[in-house]
């Protein structure tokens, strides 16, 4: 389980990898950088990127909440509640994204959020703490070299493996 320098370090052997860093987006601070930052400095980058993580993990439109309603379908024989082995019939079980299913889940709201421009990809991978899990990973990919498909996933494994204390 790497820290903050080790992920950081891991983060920038990504492909195309040009400036990461580790930012709490609540204060839009950066608990640690590496690389380039794109306007120059790491500093600005962290309370600019923490707005759009912000945003994304408080509007009610990126919020893990239940599935949105499904058009009305003609109706249909309901089937038999499906019964256990002891004969005894079972409770329907919840999917995923439905209320029931996240009311108990735990972490960020949001699992990454990826910006393109022009020259360049943005992936922010949020990482999930034992306290207020307001932190998340910011990595700067030249659009030319980066692979943003590998990055994505790698970044998440990091944000997963990642130790802070």
């Amino acid at each position: 389980m790497p820290g903050i320098d080790a992920c950081l370090e891991e983060a920038m052997t990504l492909p195309g990898a040009l400036g990461a860093a580790i930012v709490d987006w609540t204060s839009g601070l950066a608990l640690g950088t590496a690389g380039q930052s794109p306007n120059g400095d790491h500093e600005a980058t962290a309370a600019e990127t923490a707005e759009l993580a912000r945003a994304a993990a408080e509007y009610s439109a990126f919020a893990p909440t239940a599935r949105p309603p499904t058009p009305a379908r003609p109706p249909t024989r309901a089937p038999a509640p499906a019964s256990g082995p002891d004969g005894h019939a079972q409770a329907p079980a919840t999917t995923p994204g439905s209320t029931a299913a996240s009311a108990g889940d735990k972490g960020p709201p949001v699992e990454d959020l990826i910006v393109t421009t022009r020259t360049g990809y943005h992936i922010l991978s949020f990482v999930e703490t034992t306290f207020d899990s307001s932190v998340f990973l910011h990595l700067w990919l030249d659009r030319d070299t980066g692979n943003l498909a590998l990055a994505r996933i790698r970044l998440g494994q990091l944000a997963e493996r990642l130790v802070l204390g």
